[in-house]
């Protein structure tokens, strides 16, 4: 699965420790993510858009 958290994070002047933070996770699974080699629970995704304040649905996409 693809995603844009990078975009999305730095649009908002986030550092990755500092979205780890908020979401109560570690800065190597914001990594993960970021690299698209961690998707994350729906609980996770959801936790992610609020706090980007994005659908998660604009976050993410599956590769065809």
């Amino acid at each position: 699965m693809k995603n844009c958290i990078k975009a999305l994070r730095k649009a908002r002047g986030l550092r990755q420790e500092d979205l780890a933070e908020l979401l109560g996770v570690s800065r190597q699974t914001v990594i993960a993510m970021e690299n698209d080699k961690y998707d994350p629970s729906l609980a996770l995704a959801m936790r992610l858009a609020r706090l980007l304040e994005t659908p998660v649905e604009a976050i993410f996409r599956l590769e065809d």
